[in-house]
Order: structure tokens, then C-alpha cells, then sequence
């Protein structure tokens, strides 16, 4: 059987993981755009304070923005300010992040399992191919970004755990960026595995004695006291980190900012997230999707099964503590999107490569395989965005794609019968099935979701000394594709009519739930958009849609 390590130490596997992140981040780029309302939002949010020359408080739509903390928004500003304003830079932000979390789980299975020096690439090789984990180094999201302060928390908590403080200050670190990245949700990713150290690792060295690696418990214990004292000593260095900028950022937001990032997010989104609107279980069903094509494959549970009679080393019980309490905890919060899940996965690309250490032999077989493809078609085509389409069939994917990606899971058996391993035809299918999938969405989503010709007939009007109102709820989606200077008018339910009939000069975007009329309206640009359509027109045109019963 090959070996899928490609060197000793596992830098082969290294180099082909960045090499699969570097061509689907690639794809990802060529074919969809950035896609409202989340990823033109966040660029948008950045395109403002660029404008404003404000680096402190993020702005959306001429108003502060809480929501989110301001770290991505100065990666953006980094690359603006090396290469100009352009598009691409956001787009690379995520993946060079991504690649980073690469070479951190690398470094991490080191720590965890010296002796096996080849894991390191191999669970990155895993990472690299596992679909969301992808799919979100390819999006101009935080939790990817989120995921790499994830990993680089997990180092401190290995090296304090070895007896160097010093873990204690990188995992300060990690936690204060964390928070500068998504908000306190870091804590919940880091604090379970600094909680259950005494299963993980039930022997801490003394300070100055030599780091513990093995499978037997360390005999001359550190009071565990000093251990969560350091915890604590954690927490309020990443506390200091994090505010260091909300305080300055506070004091210039004004009250209603300073009051919303200190206390009136977080007391929101605890009352949002136990509202019970998903049940616990719905991160279940979808593991299989989301951890695609490793969760599927029935060899990774028969590896599973083995080690728990055998017994877990501590690497092991070192990543189902760092995964397993956090999606309890995330099951049991209401408020779920897949997404929230991503900084678990190198986790379970790290646990995955070590059992799959302990097969080396194990093969994948056909009828896996093909059922693993097809099953992903079923929930493709199952799916909300072509369901979106409706009568429009000429934008429904191609058939290709889904024939390649059962001729790819046959090749993947075939190479599995001539002796290449498990783990390289599973990394094969999962980085051609994200890379077909991308192929076959791409005529669908590009005229759906490309909103840069409607952002830029927007700054057209604007440019005219002309006012545009959006009469929906507005994400910012048009500022940066259409580099706006000015806000748009934020038109909801009774504000609308008495603003039309004040502003006969002025332009609005309404948008309509289908595309039946579309021919017949009279617009300055109209254009397919998500499940129906947006228009760019002057207010009587408008205030004859809106009286005809169009959302």
C-alpha cells in the first residue's frame, strides 16, 4: 500500500494540501463572485472605513456596525493598502489564513504524536479535502479566520501543558484576536480542552522537567491549581487584547456603538441563540455533507471502534476534548449554521490521520464511493439555490459535473485497488467533488448572484447628484462592487410611500419576487437576483410596483 505521508515527516502531504487550498481557492474565485448579502456586506463594511479614513469603528451603510469585531476588516485594509482598493485581495485573505491553519495543524499532530512525524500532513491533506472546511476558505467569512486563533490557542494550551508558561501567554493571544476576529464565541472553542485536562492529560510536568509526549500519565504532578490559575491569567490577556481597541473604539462610536459591544450584542445573541429555533439535533444529519468525503467512509469508524477497545493515547483524548464538548455545546444553542463548526475540523482531520495511521491497508471501496457521489447529487440537486431557480431550466448546472464525479469515484477505487492508499483517493474525491460542484453551480450562480452590474448603474445615478433608496432591509451589498460614496436610503413598510411621493427626482431599487413582468418594466437596470429580481428605477415607477403588490 502507498504511503500517503509522501516523507517521513510529512511535508510532502504538507505541500499537496496547499497545493489542493491553492487551486479550489482558484476555482472558487473564477467562478462565483462575491455573493450578497455576507460577503459583499463585510467588504463593504471595509470599503467604508477605508473611505472615512476611520480604523477604529466599522461603519455600514453611513451608520457604526457592531456586529462584528474589526480584525477582518483591517486584513483588508493591509492588502488595499499594499496592492489599492481592488476585489481579489479580500477573496485571498481567507485562504491565506486557511493555509496558515494548514501548517499549524502540521505543526500541532508534531506536539501530539512525535514519534509519528508523518500525521502532520496527513491530517492537513485531510483538512485541505474536507468540504466545508473548504468551501469557507473560499468565502470572505471569520470562521476559518476564527479556526487558525482555534489552532493557534491549542499550541498554547499543549505548551503550558509541557510546563512552559509561555503557553499560557500564546493562549491569551489566541483568545484576545479570537475576540477581534468573531466576538467571545473563542472562548466556547478554547476553555472545554483547558477544562478537561486532567482526562487529556493526567500527569503535568513540573515546570523545567521534560515535556510529556507518551501514552502513560506523568507521575510527578503540578498543582492543577496554578493550571486554571494560568487559564484564568489567559483569559484576561486576551480580555486586554480585545480591549484595547473596543475601549478607543467605544469612546468614538458614541454611546449607542460603546453600548452595543460591550453588553447589548452579546445579551441579544444569548437571548437569539436560546429562543429554540433548531432543534439539538440538526448538526447531526448534516455531518456527513459537511465532512465530506471522511465521515462517510466506513473504514475511519471501523479505525474508530479498534482504538476505543485498545484505548485512546493522549493525542486523541486530547482532540476529542477539543471537539466533542464544543458541539454538544453548539447543539444545545438554538441559534446554528453549519459554519459555526468549522473551527472543530482540524480537530477531526488530526484524530482522522491517526487512525488511519492504524490501517494502512485499508481500502475504499466502489459501492462506498458511488454511493458517497451520488448521495452528495441527491442533496445538490435537493437543494435550496436550485430550488430557487424554478421554471428557469436554462440556468439549472449541467449534467457533466455529476457524470465526472462518479467516473472521479470509480478512478478513486482503482487507484485504491493498485495500492494507493485510503487516504489519497479520499483526498481525491473530496477536492474533485468541491471542484466539480463549483463547475456545475457556476451557471447558475454567476446570474443570480452577480450584483456588480446593479452597483454600478447605482453609483451611476449617485454620480448624477441623484438620491437611491432601497426599499428592503439593506446589507450594504452595492457600496463596495459599485465603490459608493454615499449611503442608500433603508426604505421598510410605512416609511416607504410618503419618501416616494417626497422625492419625485429620486431613484429606488425595488426588488420583485419573480421574473414574469420583468420585460415590462421600465428601469434604469433591472436584473435577475437571488429567487427573483431587482430593479433600479425612479420613484413613480416604484410606487406603481409596490402598489401592484410587489415585494
Amino acid at each position: 500500500m502507498t504511503n500517503w505521508t509522501f516523507g517521513t515527516r510529512g511535508r510532502g502531504a504538507l505541500v499537496a494540501s496547499f497545493a489542493v487550498l491553492a487551486l479550489l481557492a482558484l476555482l472558487g474565485i473564477v467562478t462565483r463572485p462575491l455573493t450578497p448579502i455576507d460577503e459583499t456586506r463585510y467588504v463593504s463594511v471595509a470599503w467604508e472605513m477605508w473611505l472615512r479614513g476611520d480604523f477604529l469603528v466599522p461603519f455600514k451603510n453611513g451608520e457604526a456596525y457592531s456586529h462584528k469585531p474589526p480584525f477582518i476588516f483591517w486584513m483588508f485594509h493591509a492588502g488595499w493598502a499594499l496592492f489599492g482598493v481592488n476585489d481579489w485581495w479580500p477573496r485571498l485573505v481567507l485562504p491565506l489564513f486557511s493555509a496558515g491553519s494548514l501548517g499549524l495543524t502540521w505543526l500541532l499532530a508534531r506536539r501530539l504524536w512525535p514519534q509519528q512525524a508523518g500525521l502532520g500532513g496527513q491530517a492537513a491533506l485531510v483538512l485541505a479535502s474536507t468540504l466545508l472546511w473548504i468551501v469557507f476558505s473560499t468565502a470572505v467569512m471569520f470562521d476559518v479566520m476564527l479556526a487558525f486563533w482555534v489552532l493557534l490557542g491549542m499550541h498554547g494550551v499543549l505548551s503550558a501543558a509541557d510546563g512552559r508558561r509561555r503557553g499560557f501567554v500564546l493562549l491569551g493571544i489566541a483568545i484576545g484576536m479570537g475576540v477581534l476576529t468573531k466576538g467571545p464565541v473563542i472562548l466556547l472553542n478554547l476553555l472545554p480542552v483547558t477544562l478537561l485536562a486532567p482526562w487529556w492529560n493526567p500527569g503535568l510536568p513540573r515546570e523545567g522537567t521534560p515535556a510529556f509526549y507518551g501514552l502513560k500519565p506523568v507521575k510527578d504532578r503540578m498543582n492543577w491549581g496554578r493550571w486554571f490559575g494560568g487559564v484564568v491569567l489567559a483569559v484576561l490577556l486576551g480580555a486586554a487584547i480585545a480591549l484595547a481597541w473596543a475601549i478607543p473604539a467605544g469612546q468614538a462610536g458614541g454611546e449607542a456603538y460603546r453600548n452595543a459591544i460591550f453588553w447589548g450584542q452579546t445579551a441579544n445573541r444569548m437571548v437569539e441563540s436560546f429562543a429554540h429555533r433548531r432543534p439539538f439535533w440538526w448538526y447531526l444529519p448534516l455531518l456527513p455533507l459537511l465532512l465530506f468525503p471522511w465521515f462517510v467512509w466506513p473504514g475511519l469508524w471501523k479505525a474508530l471502534a479498534q482504538r476505543r477497545r485498545a484505548g485512546f493515547d493522549r493525542g486523541m483524548r486530547f482532540c476529542i476534548a477539543w471537539m466533542l464538548p464544543v458541539l454538544v455545546a453548539f447543539s444545545f444553542i438554538s441559534g446554528k449554521q453549519p459554519h459555526y463548526l468549522i473551527p472543530l475540523f482540524p480537530a477531526f482531520a488530526l484524530l482522522t490521520a491517526r487512525l488511519l495511521a492504524e490501517r494502512p491497508s485499508a481500502r475504499v471501496g466502489l459501492p462506498a464511493l458511488l454511493a458517497a457521489a451520488l448521495g452528495v447529487g441527491l442533496i445538490l440537486a435537493a437543494s435550496g439555490q436550485i430550488a430557487a431557480l424554478q421554471e428557469d431550466v436554462a440556468a439549472l448546472p449541467p449534467v457533466w459535473p455529476g457524470a465526472a464525479l462518479v467516473l472521479l469515484a470509480a478512478a478513486a477505487w482503482w487507484a485504491g485497488r493498485r495500492g494507493v492508499s485510503a487516504g489519497v483517493t479520499l483526498a481525491l474525491l473530496g477536492a474533485g467533488t468541491l471542484a466539480l460542484v463549483q463547475l456545475a453551480a457556476m451557471r447558475s450562480i454567476e446570474p443570480l448572484y452577480d450584483i456588480r452590474p446593479m452597483a454600478r448603474a447605482i453609483k451611476a445615478v449617485q454620480d448624477e447628484g441623484q438620491v437611491v433608496a432601497n426599499i428592503a432591509t439593506y446589507h450594504a451589498q452595492y457600496q463596495f462592487l459599485g465603490r459608493l460614496e454615499a449611503p442608500l436610503v433603508e426604505l421598510r413598510g410605512a416609511d416607504v410611500a410618503p419618501w416616494l411621493a417626497s422625492h419625485p427626482d429620486a431613484y429606488a431599487v425595488v426588488y420583485l419576487k419573480d421574473r414574469k413582468n420583468l420585460a415590462a418594466v421600465t428601469a434604469r437596470h433591472k436584473q435577475a437576483y437571488r429567487g427573483g429580481a431587482a430593479v433600479l428605477v425612479d420613484t413613480r415607477t416604484a410606487a406603481r410596483l409596490l402598489a401592484d403588490h410587489v415585494e
